[in-house]
Formats: structure tokens, sequence, C-alpha cells
């Protein structure tokens, strides 16, 4: 059964991500958030439109840790399949200033 988030900015970020809601997903963010993917900085635009927005993205949360801001998921998508993801999130003032991910 997947696990709700319990950092509210990361639950709300999560929550636009199933819901496939890019606008929800982007007021989830600091105006300058960035993040990674496998270790690499990624343009944060590029990347959610690639990886979530245009290709069904989903994420099931396996577990949690530091407060809800580190995942284990299963992260979903048409492109890639379905593949264990490790999520860890920064967040300043109830915002997501700072996301990276990366197989798990």
């Amino acid at each position: 059964m997947p696990v709700t988030p319990t950092d509210p900015a990361v639950r709300a970020l999560v929550s636009a991500v199933n819901a496939g809601d890019r606008d929800a997903f982007l007021a989830a963010l600091a105006p300058d958030a960035t993040m990674s993917d496998d270790g690499s900085d990624r343009d944060l635009h590029d990347w959610i439109d690639r990886e979530i927005f245009t290709v069904r993205g989903r994420m099931d949360v396996l577990s949690e840790s530091d407060g809800g801001r580190s995942l284990v998921a299963r992260f979903s998508n048409d492109t890639w399949g379905e593949m264990r993801t490790a999520w860890r999130f920064t967040v300043a003032d109830g915002k997501v200033s700072r996301f990276d991910t990366g197989q798990a």
C-alpha cells in the first residue's frame, strides 16, 4: 500500500505528479527550485515535462524517512515503464527548493 508523505510540501508535489497537474506541481516549488537526476543537475522545466507531464508520470511512495523529505517510490511513465527510485527533497518556507532523484 502506498505511503502518503508526511511533509506537506513533498505531499503536495507527489499529489500533483499523480494528478498530472503541472500547475500544482510548480506551485509546490520555490521560484528558484533546482533538481538533479542520477547525480546530474537538469533543467527542471524540461525534465518535468519530459519525465512526468507529457508521459503520464506516477509516483507510488513505498517508504519515507527524514520527516517525509526522503522517499523511495515506484516511479512509472510511458517512456521508461516502472522503476524503483529514491527522492530527496530540500524544503524552505513551505516549498520544495530542490529535489534529487535517481534509481534506488
